[in-house]
């Protein structure tokens, strides 16, 4: 997968001269509280011949994601960025202030030469250590306005790569000459899937189109619901594959619909075997089905329950033709069973939304900043 990285002699990659291994720059990378803060910095990982480790919540996400990645990871305590009034603030206050002091033992024990922040609450401290040692440190921010974390982070930064163009503009003034338009990186393993066996990994042995759903890392209840109201009408017009989320997991026995709490290894092959894929709209997401060229169904999340990011992500792939956005509170099994069926009998529509997704995928993100990388460490 890559190039290969490690943070010590010991690789998975090993090269021919551990001794010329063990003086190469390294690189720190952190990010986490969800798959879509962890899986674009490992893509860039894959990208980089040089060492790397990452700097990640010490009971999130990222810990197992990055690990399975062949990255060594260090956990360190992380309390939540909030933007209204709770009393948890006062105590997720002292959890950041632990977070750097943790951090800053990570950076002057393993001195890296830059520091990578992929976002999410857990990366502030790390990038407040960062500057308090005085390492350059670089950040991205995947959904079309920025986080919190970014807006925090970009202050202590050199460079803030974003995935829009149009992102540039919610950046405060003082910090746009920072940005750099790369797009969202997306892994390399994710572009070789094969649909021949995709198709037979989830036992779809009919000439049916294949819908993919997927709800986000930790699954959607909402998504959940409506497939389980539609599915069977649905199996009569295509075939399913539906990650649930561990939380809502039942093993179906309905033929023509094959669930699994979390697709993994599978994935990249799944994706390829999907003619039609119903999601959330995490940047991340998006990004991946973009590279892929997928015609979307989108349901992002709604205001009520998110900083209306999704919403907005949704909003630019709508507008560009290569997606439906259903919006949570006007959305019945009905209308979901309505707008799918709809595509499925149109396939001349779904190949329109196929090539209007490739060209919201922008040229070699992991690549580019990976280079970026290198420039700033040789």
């Amino acid at each position: 997968m890559g190039t290969g990285w490690a943070s010590t002699a010991t690789s998975r990659h090993v090269t021919a001269d551990a001794a010329t291994a063990r003086r190469a720059p390294v690189v720190a990378f952190t990010g986490g509280g969800t798959a879509g803060h962890v899986f674009p910095g490992i893509a860039i990982a894959e990208q980089l011949d040089l060492r790397v480790l990452w700097i990640g919540s010490a009971d999130g996400v990222e810990g197992k994601l990055v690990r399975d990645a062949g990255i060594a990871f260090h956990g360190i305590p992380a309390g939540k960025l909030r933007r209204y009034f709770s009393l948890r603030n006062v105590t997720d206050i002292a959890r950041v202030f632990a977070g750097v002091i943790a951090s800053l033992r990570v950076l002057r024990r393993e001195k890296p030469a830059l520091l990578f922040s992929k976002g999410g609450f857990v990366s502030v401290p790390p990038v407040v250590a960062a500057r308090l040692c005085r390492i350059p440190a670089f950040t991205h921010e995947s959904d079309f306005d920025p986080g919190l974390a970014t807006r925090i982070n970009l202050r202590f930064c050199e460079k803030v790569f974003v995935s829009f163009a149009d992102t540039v503009q919610f950046l405060p003034p003082r910090y746009r000459q920072k940005a750099v338009v790369t797009g969202n990186p997306v892994r390399s393993a994710l572009l070789q899937g094969d649909r021949g066996k995709g198709r037979a990994l989830a036992g779809c042995d009919s000439d049916l189109p294949l819908v993919l759903i997927m709800g986000g890392s930790l699954g959607s209840s909402f998504i959940n619901s409506l497939v389980a109201a539609a599915s069977p009408r649905l199996v009569e017009a295509c075939f399913l594959v539906h990650q649930t989320g561990e939380k809502d997991f039942l093993p179906s026995t309905r033929r023509g619909y094959f669930t699994t709490p979390f697709l993994s290894d599978g994935l990249p092959d799944i994706m390829a075997a999907a003619d039609l894929v119903v999601s959330r709209s995490g940047a991340n997401t998006l990004a991946e089905l973009a590279a892929l060229g997928k015609p979307m169904v989108l349901v992002p999340l709604p205001a009520s329950g998110s900083r209306g990011d999704q919403l907005r992500n949704a909003e630019v792939f709508s507008a560009a033709g290569a997606a439906v956005v259903l919006r949570e509170e006007k959305t019945t099994p009905e209308t979901f069973l309505s707008e799918v069926l709809s595509l499925l009998t149109n396939p001349q529509r779904l190949s329109q939304m196929a090539e209007k997704a490739r060209t919201m995928s922008r040229g070699a993100p992991a690549r580019d900043i990976a280079r970026l990388i290198r420039e700033r460490v040789s």
